[in-house]
């Protein structure tokens, strides 16, 4: 019996409770501490100024445009080797890593031919015009962008490399490659920055020499542990592979990818809410309250991965009584834990603000944004697992769907037209993202509703669900 045939017995057969936390500790670690990766970027450069501040926001969509990708090619490519390794289908599942492996570093690649050919559009497609901004943020966000550039192959590969690995039930491996990135990235950036004194390019050049420390290590630990092994004559670009791939990712490409729209609508919206003389001070507030948010948003995503690979190895057995018992527990203990959280982000606002940026049009506004978010985090323990359910289990549509729910289908629409019905348009800005929290709530209800009584119906008939 070899190792993957004793992860699959294993998978289809521990306690769920049990198998799912074990898998979500390590993930819930690697999440929060590599969310270090921009909380520490905002941290340091949060010491050079106000501009530097707003410099770096406007570029942070960007970063979230190759982890959209990466996402894309690793929960594509993840999901099917999950489901396939839990039906006894290790050489299917090499293949597939190895799409999404390769696919991913090509894309990297393009990502700089492209952003040094439009570097001026791209830079004015993220806000960093003297139109909107003051000439310093621009200079900041060019800075930034000349480096973070270079970086787009290995973010977009160490996506990859951690989704499969997770998918794979090696958690820990996959932790183990993020986290010795986020400490790197920590001690260089103030290195770079004061030391040496290279200001924001510094900060960029801290964070893309950890990305790529972490792709060597999760490369090398895809090797040294019993995940399947990354080989070029695996490389298959047929149909079935890739159109599977992007069934798999395409909700996490479109979550991701509408999430760098909406912080550049936010940005944007942020701005022309106040007056010219303050924009700097609006957009570096959400800034900070965006950092916050998804450091906080990440504990839940790092328990949610650790559903996931569950949730595929009993699928592809079809176990589908694990997949809904699994569901319930994750559900239940995501909404508790962003409940407790939430009350703690909304009393202590104003200090985790100014631990940024001690700037009085800084904390001020960033406070208001940070307690209105704060009253619908936990609606997105719902949002979020039921995506990574319908996802994981193939249900393309209805994870698409979900996953463009809260960014796109709501948040993006929510930002335009508030700011422009409610006076002051600032508090328009404010109320965008809990109204589109509660709006994705109440579309995903349905949708779960609909699916979760079906399940026993399929265990019993050994039938996949339509």
């Amino acid at each position: 019996m070899n190792a993957q045939h004793e992860k699959m017995i294993k998978m289809t057969t521990a306690p769920v409770k049990g198998l799912v936390v074990s898998l979500a500790l390590p993930t819930i670690a690697s999440m929060l501490i590599s969310s270090l990766y921009n909380m520490a970027d905002t941290f340091f450069v949060g010491r050079l100024g106000t501009f530097a501040t707003a410099g770096v926001g406007l570029i942070f969509p960007l970063m979230t445009i190759f982890q959209a990708f990466g996402f894309f090619f690793g929960q594509g490519s993840g999901n099917y080797v999950s489901r396939a390794l839990g039906a006894d289908r290790q050489q299917d599942g090499e293949r597939m890593a190895a799409v999404g492996f390769f696919c991913a570093l090509l894309m990297g690649g393009v990502f700089i031919a492209l952003g040094l050919l439009f570097s001026t559009p791209i830079l004015s497609l993220l806000g960093a015009s003297t139109k909107k901004v003051a000439q310093e943020t621009v200079d900041h966000a060019r800075a930034y962008y000349s480096i973070l550039l270079w970086g787009a192959p290995f973010v977009i590969a160490s996506c990859v490399l951690n989704n499969q690995m997770r998918f794979q039930g090696n958690a820990l491996f996959s932790m183990i490659g993020l986290v010795s990135g986020a400490v790197l990235n920590m001690g260089l950036d103030p290195l770079f920055i004061f030391v040496f004194h290279m200001g924001t390019r510094g900060a960029a050049l801290a964070t893309i020499l950890s990305q790529i420390v972490s792709f060597t290590v999760l490369l090398v630990g895809s090797y040294r542990s019993d995940s399947l092994n990354i080989r070029l004559k695996n490389l298959t670009l047929s149909p079935h592979y890739l159109g599977n791939m992007a069934a798999g990712g395409l909700p996490s490409l479109l979550r991701q990818g509408l999430g760098s729209v909406a912080a550049l609508c936010l940005n944007t919206a942020a701005g022309a809410a106040v007056p010219l003389s303050q924009a700097d001070a609006s957009i570096a507030a959400f800034s900070i309250v965006s950092r916050v948010m998804f450091f906080v948003f990440s504990a839940l995503l790092g328990f949610g991965q650790g559903f996931q690979p569950v949730c595929g190895y009993n699928w592809g057995a079809r176990r589908y009584d694990r997949v809904r018992e699994a569901y319930l527990f994750c559900l239940s203990v995501g909404s508790l834990g962003l409940l407790l959280i939430s009350l703690g982000t909304f009393l202590f606002a104003p200090q985790i603000v100014a631990l940024f940026r001690d700037d009085g049009a800084v904390v001020r506004i960033g406070t208001v944004a940070m307690r209105c978010q704060s009253c619908t985090l936990p609606l997105m323990a719902f949002v979020s697992i039921s995506n990574m359910l319908f996802q994981t289990t193939g249900k393309t549509l209805r994870a698409t769907l979900l996953a463009v729910a809260r960014q796109g289908l709501t948040f993006i629409p929510c930002v335009l037209l508030l700011p422009r019905l409610i006076q002051p348009a600032l508090w328009g800005v404010y109320l965008s993202q809990p109204m589109a929290d509660v709006m994705a709530f109440v579309m995903g209800l349905p949708m779960i509703l609909r699916f979760l009584p079906r399940l026993p119906r399929a265990m019993v008939e050994k039938d996949l669900l339509p």
